[in-house]
């Protein structure tokens, strides 16, 4: 992939926000990534899949919310862990799905960090795990990590399951391509709408990397057919 069709964040923040105003919402592009995602994993064979999605508590973690949601309609077997509290969810896109999520009591198990079990819950379905999708930080990372992000970081990497990073693997500025202390190896990473030019920097951490569309009009992005 060329790096010249890579992206900054900034760039694709912009992007977002065109094709907001052009009448495709935020909660629409973040299903349509969601989907991608676990469209992606159905390539699997997911019936009776254990999947792990561990999720932040902005647009990252709300992409992997609907990423648990359709694993579950493919009748794996999901569990979400989320880094933080209910109450500290940043987007109302990844309150949304989160609201749902919590509905889906037979079908998802939902554990968040005001759980006192959390670690232990999660390091025993991670040892258990098919597919780990990474849905803690997306383009937004800034500075070192903090605990208990970085020993998340370290059980998901320890695990021996196929590691799916979503839109950036945590950990990794996808701008620089540097580390932020620590980051997941994933076995593939799902970008989305084009990549983010830290991406093409870190095959060592990206591993397969894969553009998903997510229904961003041609006219939203800087290389489309309309003004910017």
């Amino acid at each position: 992939m060329a790096y010249e069709s890579a992206i900054t964040p900034d760039e694709m923040r912009a992007i977002e926000e065109r094709a907001e105003r052009l009448g495709v919402s935020r909660l629409q592009l973040m299903e349509n990534a969601g989907k991608g995602v676990a469209d992606f994993i159905a390539r699997m064979d997911p019936a009776g899949m254990k999947v792990v999605v561990v999720a932040g508590t902005g647009n990252n973690g709300g992409d992997g919310f609907v990423v648990a949601r359709h694993m579950a309609a493919y009748e794996s077997i999901v569990k979400v862990f989320l880094l933080g509290r209910e109450e500290e969810m940043k987007t109302a896109e990844a309150s949304h799905n989160l609201r749902i999520l919590k509905e889906m009591k037979q079908s998802v198990e939902l554990v968040s960090l005001s759980d006192a079990s959390f670690m232990e819950k999660l390091r025993q379905a991670l040892s258990e795990a098919d597919i780990i999708v990474d849905a803690i930080f997306g383009t937004g990372i800034k500075g070192e990590l903090r605990e208990p992000h970085a020993s998340v970081i370290d059980l998901i990497n320890k695990s021996r399951a196929y590691k799916l990073a979503v839109d950036v693997p945590s950990g990794l500025d996808p701008l620089t391509g540097e580390v932020c202390g620590r980051s997941v190896r994933a076995d593939a990473t799902i970008t989305f709408h084009r990549p983010k030019k830290g991406l093409l920097l870190r095959e060592d951490l990206v591993g397969e990397l894969l553009v998903v569309n997510i229904g961003i009009p041609p006219e939203a992005d800087m290389g489309g057919f309309g003004e910017p």
